[in-house]
């Protein structure tokens, strides 16, 4: 075929003609928009308060709600203050204060490390959420492990704003402030040695995380501000209900049969205090409203709530390893209780 006869066929190929253009759908439109915003919940909220005030405004008017309101209020404006100054005041260290100090102003024997490190908790004002970090990084400095669990533990205890705090919930009893910093002192240093005596290096298994030194200052700090006040904050408010849920729930003659025992009155607040896992700024607050036991008995609920409680657990495991965790936190458990009755006894 030659190629005037393939131009010929190809020009009496039929074109396809092409397909009708689609008409345009319309979207059908939602009644509620694309989703739901803050606006309906509201609007439904107060529908239903409309349709069940009855209900609600009896149970507003009921004592027992209103003396739970009234204790988690009491709790709350009394601790935020502090809170707030700590969370500020910790990120302002933690941003500013070089990381390399800490590795600097400690002594290079590591059981003279111990104590040092442990005063050294006086100048981080903050909450546990924060040392448990830092210990952290200490440890990647160049910290011995020792020195720097020990600050793990004394930063969140004595620092002044967690002794000021407990001054103003126990106005009535300076000693507990003394009892606390001297017992929090001790178990703290009692916990580094032991582990320089007992603990073993694979224990701990620090993960890599990436650092904020990058960061703008202005940047690092309001991240660090907002990180403490979203943990620190929240474990306040439940540790604020959990102190009135108890006031308002558990038996008067139940609290009272704990508190007249001395041995279960003691073990009771220890393991309240790791439950409620409360910031160490905030939990003076809620040991003022347990008064029902005694001051010793109150004394191990601060020795212990800023050493050892689920939160705090949950974060060594995840800085420092499970293995670490499990073996570390039953010890200072049980240091805790026994420093804290012996001080107890002495002060109080």
């Amino acid at each position: 075929m030659t190629a005037a006869d393939r131009a010929t066929a190809q020009r009496a190929v039929p074109e396809t003609p092409p397909p009708p253009p689609e008409e345009p759908h319309e979207p059908r439109r939602r009644i509620f928009g694309d989703r739901i915003g803050s606006v309906e919940v509201l609007a439904v909220l107060l529908v239903l308060l409309v349709l069940f005030r009855g209900p609600v405004a009896d149970a507003i008017s009921n004592p027992r709600l209103q003396t739970w309101t009234t204790v988690f209020v009491s709790v709350m404006v009394q601790a935020v203050p502090f809170l707030v100054f700590g969370v500020v005041l910790s990120a302002i260290i933690a941003v500013y204060v070089p990381r390399s100090f800490w590795a600097r102003a400690l002594p290079r024997h590591p059981a003279l490390a111990v104590p040092v490190a442990s005063c050294a908790g006086v100048v981080l004002p903050g909450c546990e959420c924060g040392a448990v970090p830092i210990a952290g990084s200490l440890i990647r400095r160049g910290v011995t492990p020792a020195a720097a669990l020990a600050f793990l533990l004394a930063a969140p205890a004595i620092n002044p704003i967690v002794l000021a705090a407990t001054a103003v919930a126990f106005p009535n009893n300076p000693e507990m402030v003394v009892g606390r910093g001297v017992a929090s002192l001790i178990v703290a240093m009692i916990m580094g040695w032991l582990w320089l005596r007992l603990g073993k290096a694979e224990w701990i298994r620090l993960p890599h995380r990436p650092d904020i030194e990058g960061a703008s200052k202005g940047r690092a700090f309001w991240a660090s501000v907002r990180h403490d006040v979203v943990h620190a904050g929240g474990f306040l408010v439940l540790g604020a209900m959990a102190a009135a849920t108890i006031n308002v729930v558990v038996p008067e003659r139940w609290l009272q049969t704990l508190a007249d025992n001395p041995v279960l009155s003691v073990l009771a607040l220890a393991v309240l205090a790791v439950l409620l896992s409360i910031c160490s700024e905030a939990d003076a607050f809620v040991a003022a409203s347990l008064s029902q036991f005694s001051l010793t008995s109150r004394l191990v609920f601060l020795v212990v709530g800023p050493m050892v409680d689920l939160k705090l657990i949950s974060m060594q495991t995840g800085v420092f390893g499970r293995r670490f965790a499990f073996r570390f936190a039953p010890a200072t458990f049980a240091i805790c209780i026994l420093v804290a009755v012996g001080v107890g006894a002495v002060v109080l």
